[in-house]
C-alpha cells in the first residue's frame, strides 16, 4: 500500500514512517523541505506547501494501488523552544492554521482524485475534551470550550469531507506520547536531573499518556483495519494523575520528588498555556481495545523503565 504522511518528521510521524517502511509499504513524506529531511532510504520525501495538493496531488489517486493518506501535521502546541512557550495571538493562530490548511490539501486532493484513496487517518488530541472531571471519558463525550479544544474541533472537521466521497476515515485523538527522543517527556526529565521535580499545580488533574511506541503502533493499526472507522482515543489504560505520573517518573530516574510548582507561578510564567500542565483529560482507551489493538506498555512504570533505565 502507499501511504502519503504529513507531519513525517515529527515525534510520532518519524516512527510511523519507519515502520510502514519496515513492513514493506511505500511510503511518501509531504514536507516543505524534502532535501533536509532525514528518511530511511527507502522512502521518498515530495514537496509539499503545507496548504495546497498542488505537486503531490496525483499520489492520492488509486488508479495503480492502494493508498492512505495519514495526516500528521501541526505547529507544535508546546512550542519548539523556550521563546515561543507562550501563547500569543500569533503563536495561536500559526498553532490553527498549520492544522486546519493541512486538512483543507488532503481534502483537496482526494476531491481531485479519480479513484480515492482507501483511507484518510486524521491526527487529533484529547484536549478535543477541554478540562475533564476525573470521571472517564469516551469519544462519544462533547468537545470542550478552550482554545485546544476548539482547534481538535476544527481539525477533526477540516477532512471529514473526504467521508462523503466514499473515503474510510479515521481520527485519532493522541494523549502524550511519551519517548525519551523528543515531545514532553525530556523535559520533565530535565527538572528530575536538576533535583528539581515535583508537582504542578494541585497534581490531581489527568495525565493522559501513552509510549510512544504503542502511539506508532496504534496508528498503524487503525490505519490496516478494515472495520476501524470514526473516532478511537489513543491513550495508556493506566490512567494515573499528574501526582502519580511525577512520582512514578522520580522513581525511575531515582531522583526525589520534593519541589511542587504552584499553579499562580505556572499561570505566571505561561499564561494560557499553562493549560497544558494544569488541566487534563481522563480518557477511555476501551474502544481501541475492543477493536483488538493490545498496548505494548499498559502500565506506566514499565513505559517509564524503559526509557530511563
Amino acid at each position: 500500500m502507499r501511504y502519503l504522511i504529513t507531519g513525517g518528521s515529527g515525534l510520532i510521524g518519524s516512527g510511523l514512517v519507519l515502520s510502514l517502511a519496515q513492513h514493506g509499504h511505500e511510503v511518501i513524506v509531504l514536507t516543505r523541505n524534502p532535501e533536509g529531511v532525514i528518511l530511511p532510504p527507502e522512502v521518498r520525501a515530495v514537496r509539499w506547501d503545507g496548504r495546497t495538493a498542488e505537486g503531490w496531488g496525483e499520489l492520492a489517486d488509486a488508479a495503480d494501488c492502494k493508498v492512505g493518506i495519514i495526516n500528521l501535521a501541526g505547529e507544535p502546541i508546546a512550542g519548539r523552544g523556550l521563546l515561543d512557550l507562550r501563547w500569543t495571538a500569533a503563536r495561536k493562530e500559526l498553532i490553527r492554521q498549520s492544522r486546519l490548511l493541512a486538512g483543507q490539501a488532503v481534502t483537496q486532493a482526494v476531491q481531485a482524485a479519480v479513484h480515492k484513496p482507501q483511507l484518510v487517518l486524521q491526527a487529533s488530541a484529547v484536549g478535543y475534551y477541554g478540562c475533564t472531571t476525573p470521571d472517564l471519558v469516551t469519544e462519544d463525550a462533547a468537545p470542550g470550550t478552550d482554545f485546544l479544544a476548539r482547534l481538535c474541533v476544527d481539525w477533526e472537521d477540516s477532512t471529514a469531507p473526504v467521508e462523503a466521497l466514499g473515503v474510510r476515515r479515521v481520527t485519532a485523538r493522541l494523549g502524550v506520547a511519551l519517548s525519551h527522543r523528543g515531545g514532553a517527556l525530556p523535559r520533565q526529565m530535565l527538572l528530575f536531573r536538576w533535583f528539581a521535580g515535583g508537582r504542578l499545580g494541585t497534581g490531581a488533574q489527568p495525565y493522559p499518556w501513552l509510549h510512544l511506541e504503542d502511539a506508532v503502533s496504534a496508528l498503524q493499526f487503525l490505519a490496516q483495519h478494515p472495520t476501524a472507522r470514526g473516532v478511537y482515543n489513543l491513550v495508556a489504560p493506566e490512567r494515573v494523575s499528574n501526582d502519580q505520573f511525577g512520582r512514578t517518573l522520580a522513581r525511575a530516574m531515582r531522583r526525589p520528588y520534593w519541589l511542587p510548582a504552584p499553579a499562580w507561578a505556572l499561570r505566571l510564567l505561561l499564561g494560557e498555556a499553562s493549560s497544558v500542565l494544569l488541566d487534563g483529560q481522563s480518557v477511555s482507551s476501551e474502544r481501541l481495545i475492543a477493536l483488538g489493538y493490545r498496548f505494548k506498555y499498559p502500565l506506566l512504570h514499565l513505559a517509564l523503565q524503559q526509557m530511563t533505565g
